[in-house]
């Protein structure tokens, strides 16, 4: 055996790490793109700030970059690296987080876009003011998720992961109040659809930074929790 073989399997190994390093760190810079645009989606649509709701459109062309080339460099990873154990459930976890990413940046560019058209028909902000405390809890569970995938905390996971039940019931919630609205007097019947249609896109995120808390917990236990109750049947300790 060559003695350089061993000090060389060593440096591939380092720089393996490393890439790995980089890697979760630009998915972590993405995180915190994406969680910006969606306060700033949410700003846009209850203080009627155009220039803040095309400032979120624009991010958009961003963060869907940046889920391309984080992407493209798992592929790489894989192909070159051909990861096992916790090293590919890394890269796996990866790839769905930043899938849940981009999509939540596709929600959020709904709200600026929505705020946008509001304000060419002349919407008050009053309209949307119902949406803020939906807001602020989506955006807390979204904070909360990315927290744990930098932690890779069980723990953290789940407590994120328990914020979705309350999501729901806030926006369960505030559509049955639409609908009371809408039947006790017809003419809100066109701005309880538009406030409507913005409640589901923060409901939406909030399924999306679910879905994270799901990967971290994958990444770190092995186990797919999906469609089960985690306080149930995950155990950090195992």
């Amino acid at each position: 055996m060559n003695s350089d073989e061993p000090h060389l399997t060593g440096h591939i190994s380092k720089r393996f790490d490393q890439e790995l390093e980089e890697i979760r760190n630009q998915v972590l810079s993405m995180g915190g793109l994406v969680e910006t645009q969606v306060n700033d989606g949410i700003r846009s649509l209850v203080e009627s700030d155009s220039a803040l709701a095309a400032k979120v459109i624009k991010t958009d062309h961003k963060v869907n970059r940046m889920e391309v080339d984080i992407d493209e460099q798992c592929v790489q990873i894989l192909a070159r690296r051909q990861p096992a154990a916790t090293d590919l459930r890394l890269v796996v976890a990866i790839i769905k987080t930043i899938t849940d990413l981009e999509r939540i940046g596709d929600q959020a560019e709904k709200l600026g876009r929505h705020q946008l058209e509001l304000m060419n028909d002349g919407v008050s902000s009053d309209s949307f003011a119902q949406l803020e405390h939906l807001g602020e809890l989506v955006s807390k569970m979204l904070h909360d998720s990315l927290d744990a995938f930098a932690r890779m905390s069980v723990e953290d996971a789940k407590k994120a992961h328990a914020l979705d039940k309350k999501v729901n019931a806030e926006f369960e919630g505030l559509t049955r109040q639409l609908i009371t609205h809408m039947m006790e007097d017809p003419r809100t019947i066109k701005n309880a659809l538009r406030v409507s249609w913005n409640i589901r896109a923060l409901e939406r995120i909030g399924d999306h930074a679910k879905n994270i808390c799901e990967y971290v917990i994958f990444l770190v236990l092995g186990k797919d929790v999906r469609h089960i109750d985690i306080n149930e049947k995950v155990d950090s300790s195992s």
